[in-house]
């Protein structure tokens, strides 16, 4: 009976992989491209602008996280992941015809969508997890997952190679191969298969939220729980649960490193792809090197991926820590490679702007690659710690890190509009910085709680 719950989850985590993989081959190459595809739209006329539509996205993702645990509860982590993905799927199909009214409708939709999405996919996760299993299906998952960088990236640069302006038909043929994608993603989501309870079956380590008496305060408490015995969540204790969370002093810390991991996506899926097609440096081929990029960044995160998932037992020997500490050196090599290697200004035109040193391909590709590699390092390990801390309220607490991440992503995307690069990578290093520490403290203080026994971790901050 073991073997056979084992062998369910294994496979819910694999369909579940390759179902986000096909959405986001979908959703991660437009959003990639997007502010490019739009400049040239309609021989430039185009009046939408893709930063604005992506600012849009993360910010109606922030606001719906709140609203996203309640839906979950109510309708399942499956049905939620389907009709999230369906949302996702429209805004794709908006770019055959670009129109400004539609562009940003689709970006709102985008948002709700995204946050009934991840949260789901996070209940999801932890549902088919234990404590010996939640790094290696975070790192299979996120592998997974960020294997749609390479597809999706591949296909936009043999569309867009050889061209300095995105024609029209272009655009169309990038978008009916990527909407094909995202509707293979939704149909492979309705094959995922509800886990069978074991008598046995023992839930991770988790952080209970229980009010205590009438004072209000919460505390928060590790033990470990029959899976078997934890009662579904109705849609209003999932939202309140979410409020009672963010009180703790656990998720407060960690908000910093949930905001620089949304900084750093905005800065990967976003803005870097631009400042490499708009570096007039690197000649007519600059477009089709966008594509390149994002396959580099894939390659990245698939690598990480693996590296921290699949070999969870051993690179987690010394903790989460050390990983996280390397993704963040890999990121500060790669904002100084940006720094010396890109004009100030390409991220929001055309430029020919001077560079510390001569443009090179090489250099910003290695830059991509070490992006992706530091982007899985510190989300791997982030959702491990939630999934090892957080599980018993693990559908508000993953609503909460993409609460925190999507603001942030939101804020970067709009101030992109604006700042310079230089500018952009100081906001980079020092929030970097931060949520190394913050990361830091929160493990050591869970993994020493944990190993003590059934403990108070932190207190409702007041």
């Amino acid at each position: 009976m073991a073997n056979s719950v084992c062998d369910v989850r294994l496979y819910n985590i694999f369909v579940l992989g390759l179902a986000f993989m096909f959405i986001f081959t979908a959703f991660q190459t437009c959003s990639m491209a997007e502010k490019a595809v739009l400049t040239s739209a309609y021989n430039g006329t185009f009046e939408g602008n893709g930063y604005t539509s992506l600012g849009i996205i993360y910010a109606v993702f922030g606001v719906s996280n709140w609203g996203a645990p309640s839906f979950v509860s109510f309708a399942g982590p499956k049905v939620s992941m389907v009709f999230g993905s369906t949302l996702y799927f429209v805004f794709i199909l908006s770019f055959l015809k670009p129109m400004v009214w539609a562009l940003y409708a689709g970006s709102a939709l985008v948002g709700i969508g995204a946050a009934i999405l991840w949260t789901a996919q996070g209940n999801f996760l932890t549902i088919n997890s234990e404590s010996a299993t939640i790094g290696r299906n975070s790192g299979i998952f996120w592998a997974l997952l960020q294997s749609s960088l390479l597809f999706g990236n591949m296909y936009s640069y043999f569309v867009f190679r050889g061209e300095d302006t995105i024609s029209d038909s272009s655009r169309t043929h990038l978008f009916i191969g990527l909407s094909g994608a995202g509707l293979l993603g939704i149909l492979l989501l309705l094959f995922l298969r509800k886990k069978r309870i074991s008598s046995s079956d023992d839930s991770i380590v988790s952080l209970n939220a229980s009010q205590e008496g009438s004072s209000g305060s919460t505390e928060v408490n590790v033990k470990v729980q029959p899976s078997a015995t934890q009662a579904p969540d109705l849609p209003l204790t999932a939202l309140k649960r979410a409020f009672q969370l963010l009180r703790t002093k656990e998720m407060l810390v960690l908000s910093v490193a949930f905001a620089y991991t949304g900084l750093e996506l905005t800065f990967f899926s976003g803005v870097y792809g631009t400042c490499i097609a708009q570096n007039k440096h690197f000649g007519e081929d600059r477009k089709g090197l966008l594509g390149i990029s994002g396959m580099m960044i894939g390659a990245g995160e698939i690598i990480g991926g693996g590296a921290f998932g699949l070999f969870g037992k051993r690179t987690n020997k010394f903790g989460r820590d050390p990983i996280v500490v390397l993704g963040y050196f890999l990121h500060m090599a790669a904002f100084y490679i940006s720094f010396i290697n890109l004009p100030m200004d390409s991220p929001i035109q055309e430029t020919d702007g001077p560079t510390y040193f001569e443009s090179s391909v090489v250099l910003a590709l290695l830059c991509s690659f070490l992006l992706g590699f530091g982007d899985a390092s510190f989300n791997t390990q982030i959702y491990s710690l939630i999934g090892f801390v957080f599980s018993e309220d693990s559908s508000p607490a993953f609503a909460l890190f993409k609460f925190v991440q999507s603001v942030a992503a939101a804020v970067a995307f709009y101030y992109s509009n604006v700042l310079l690069l230089k500018w952009q990578l100081v906001i980079l290093v020092a929030m970097g910085t931060g949520s190394v520490m913050c990361f830091s403290a929160i493990e050591w203080d869970a993994t020493r709680h944990a190993r003590s026994g059934y403990q108070p971790i932190g207190e409702t901050s007041s």
